[in-house]
């Protein structure tokens, strides 16, 4: 990049940002170029365009070239509303309440075209524009120009325009500059742009994991004292922060710093509440191992289930629930498991909203760990022909080496980690081996075999009537 142009930038980083005047970068001062670009965002630019609209590529698609990087989303604004942007494509569908989108849909690819959003402050009608008494935004369906939709944007790294017709990059908020300064900087006061979506204090968290960024010590300031805020945000759109925190290879990163913002809390908080009481000793460095396992298969592209991370979390606080309900109640083994999995669901559903289909497989690993812990007869081949039979072992194994290393009772964690291993041995050998196995199994179990068949009575012999 032309070494004058980010000089500009720099003299004006430490000043608020000119929108009316921003910093214009040509083709030959940037690195942002159309072969980087999807090639249906292009379509979307180019027929937005021909259509007598203005058109730009947004956000983090143009942040994430200068920084090297390859785009996962490319975004669009424009000056067509909604409804417009619907009358030239027929692959489109109109999204949202709160914000009206419009998503043109190329099979997987879906590419996301917003209007240009305006100031709400001069729009009193109820129906496009709506503050709650904690200032947060619940309807924001207000357009106005470019340079209102830059100063509406969350940081300046994302007020970054790129348009295909002149190959410009329009920098609304000193964004180049913080973008090579490796800074995350809110537009406009912190505590005022918290209020209107607190889910910015996740976002500014995110990007400085995701991007190797240091939140501004203006940006951060006010986080822990509004954290409460975050308590306004439905329990659906933290399962979508969830996935872009927990499921992105920074796990790790993004929980210490949920904890340190006080924001964790907002997400899990029985597991919170047993981190602060330290009431489990295991707790902490379970939730870490399995994050750490999590970040190894995303970053080496294998295939990852939220639900292995919620189980994971959750475990130790079932467990708690399950010794609760057997100490006060007289309930079956079976009875108090299902007991204890209603109330930490229900419970764990109104911050995030677990999806059903993420719900199943969480029980089903959990179960299986009484499954895999039988092991006579059948039932090893049993567990081992279950679905989710390799989540199950896997979960054993970050049970084992976290409860192995730090149980305070040596024959239970010899027990725990003997279960392992002889599962890992089981799966790698011949049948044969695993038929001695399942017998030594069998034949070192002392007492009678429990058997759940009902003896049969002996048949009554009645005496012949003629006799």
């Amino acid at each position: 990049m032309c070494k004058k142009v980010l000089g500009k930038a720099r003299k004006n980083n430490s000043t608020q940002p000119s929108f009316e005047q921003p910093i214009i970068l040509s083709r030959d001062q940037h690195p942002v170029s159309r072969k980087h670009m999807s090639h249906n965002a292009l379509k979307v630019l180019y027929r937005l365009n021909k259509g007598g609209y203005d058109a730009y590529l947004v956000g983090g698609g143009v942040r994430d070239i200068l920084l090297g990087l390859t785009p996962k989303d490319f975004d669009i604004a424009t000056n067509a509303t909604p409804e417009q942007i619907k009358a030239l494509f027929r692959n489109c569908r109109l999204i949202g309440r709160r914000f009206r989108l419009a998503h043109i849909v190329f099979g997987r690819e879906i590419i996301e075209v917003a209007t240009f959003r305006g100031h709400h402050d001069n729009d009193k009608d109820q129906k496009t524009s709506k503050q709650n008494e904690d200032g947060m935004l619940l309807r924001d369906n207000i357009y106005g120009s470019i340079e209102e939709d830059a100063e509406r944007r969350d940081f300046t790294i994302n007020a970054l325009y790129y348009s295909a017709k002149d190959f410009k990059v329009y920098d609304f908020a000193n964004g180049v500059a913080d973008v090579y300064a490796k800074q995350i900087r809110l537009i406009g006061d912190p505590e005022t742009r918290y209020r209107e979506d607190p889910v910015r204090m996740l976002r500014a968290i995110r990007f400085s994991t995701k991007l190797g960024m240091e939140i501004h010590p203006d940006t951060k300031a006010p986080i822990v004292d509004l954290a409460p805020l975050m308590a306004n945000i439905p329990p659906a759109r933290l399962f979508e922060e969830f996935l872009k925190l927990f499921m992105s290879g920074k796990a790790v990163e993004n929980f210490q710093l949920l904890r340190e913002y006080n924001l964790f809390q907002y997400f899990f908080p029985a597991v919170d509440q047993q981190l602060n009481q330290q009431s489990q000793p295991y707790l902490a460095d379970f939730i870490a191992l399995a994050m750490k396992n999590t970040d190894y298969r995303v970053n080496n592209d294998q295939r990852v289930t939220p639900a292995f991370l919620f189980a994971a979390m959750l475990w130790y606080p079932m467990q708690e629930h399950i010794q609760r309900l057997n100490s006060e109640t007289q309930l079956t083994p079976q009875d108090a498991f299902f007991g204890a999995l209603s109330e930490i669901m229900s419970e764990q559903q109104r911050s995030i909203a677990i999806p059903k289909r993420f719900q199943a497989v969480m029980k089903d690993i959990w179960i299986l760990q009484e499954k895999l812990a039988r092991r006579d007869g059948k039932r090893a081949y049993k567990a081992l022909e279950h679905p989710k039979f390799r989540a199950g072992y896997d979960f054993l194994l970050l049970r084992a080496e976290i409860e192995g290393a730090t149980n305070k009772n040596p024959e239970e964690a010899a027990a725990l980690q003997e279960l392992a291993k002889w599962w890992g041995d089981f799966q790698a050998c011949n049948i044969d081996t695993q038929q001695v196995m399942i017998k030594s199994i069998t034949s070192n179990k002392s007492g009678p075999r429990r058997t759940t068949r009902k003896r049969r009575k002996p048949r009554v012999q009645h005496a012949s009537k003629e006799a």
